[in-house]
């Protein structure tokens, strides 16, 4: 059910609740305190992101909180419009790296933000993060990274796409099991996208690619959609949509800064090491000030 029609009643004052109307009202001003109810705060952000024709970002104390906003927001704005995005799961000292479906949604939401008319996708009206998310330092320009995009009857070349997935942290594996995975098999790509339900099958035909199709997981078996119905979620309409699994890539310049921290930092040496030889291991991201900066 869509509250849509209640939200145009709310932002042009003809049922508006007092505490609503100050926020909608107060939207360029320098800062605003506002006290209301928990209920009220999915219409304060779908109003004030009317209002303001940019997108707004509504944080959260927890990831709960802002999970149940989103789910709310979706009932009051276009679903397209609303996004979440994640905290990591890991702390900083744990030598752990964030899910592969974590790091996928956030470079998504910041790729659409960075540059919307790329994805295909509507403007985001709100972002929705959990205050760990906010205050999380990440590394600069990530909405700049470019997601691995195919279509059928795209020109590509089959060893050039491989590289470039390696090049943007997907592991390389004999049969794609989990998200972040590749697996080439003649003339078949076999790609599992952060952001996707299910893997999506790639076939070439020379310099081109001829279908691209959902598979399960568990008989690697294509997943045919239901009569009339459309292509099962992730899959874009038979074109995959590859964001990159890592938010610090092992580019040549963060594996030079590896190599010179290998000397001053001893400790850190069987993480640096392979970093320096272009290997992820896990924890690395703990290292992003150092390496990056």
């Amino acid at each position: 059910m869509t509250l849509a029609p209640l939200l145009d009643a709310l932002v042009d004052g003809s049922g508006s609740d007092p505490a609503l109307a100050v926020a909608v009202a107060s939207v360029g001003q320098p800062a605003l305190t506002l006290s209301a109810p928990p209920t009220l705060r999915p219409f304060a952000a779908a109003a004030i992101a009317a209002k303001a024709g940019r997108p707004v970002l509504a944080v959260t104390a927890t990831g709960r909180e802002a999970d149940e906003l989103v789910a709310a927001l979706g009932s009051i704005l276009d679903p397209a419009t609303v996004a979440l995005y994640p905290s990591w799961e890991t702390l900083p000292h744990e030598r752990l790296s964030p899910r592969a479906d974590t790091v996928g949604q956030r470079l998504a939401v910041l790729r659409r933000l960075a540059h919307p008319a790329s994805t295909g996708q509507p403007e985001l009206s709100v972002i929705v993060a959990p205050v760990r998310a906010v205050l999380q330092p990440q590394v600069p320009r990530l909405g700049d990274l470019e997601p691995v995009t195919l279509r059928a009857g795209d020109p590509a070349d089959l060893d050039e796409t491989v590289e470039r997935l390696v090049s943007i942290a997907y592991h390389r594996v004999d049969l794609v099991e989990r998200r972040g995975e590749i697996a080439v098999r003649g003339g078949i790509l076999d790609v599992f996208p952060p952001t996707a339900e299910h893997p999506l099958r790639i076939e070439f035909f020379g310099d081109e690619v001829e279908d691209v199709r959902p598979f399960a997981v568990a008989d690697q078996r294509t997943i045919a959609p239901e009569a009339g119905g459309p292509a099962p979620t992730g899959t874009s309409g038979h074109s995959l949509f590859a964001p990159p699994c890592r938010e610090l890539l092992l580019t040549d310049e963060v594996r030079a800064r590896a190599r010179e921290l290998a000397t001053v930092h001893p400790e850190l040496l069987d993480m640096l090491d392979l970093i320096a030889d272009g290997t992820p291991t896990d924890g690395m991201e703990a290292l992003t000030p150092v390496l990056i900066g």
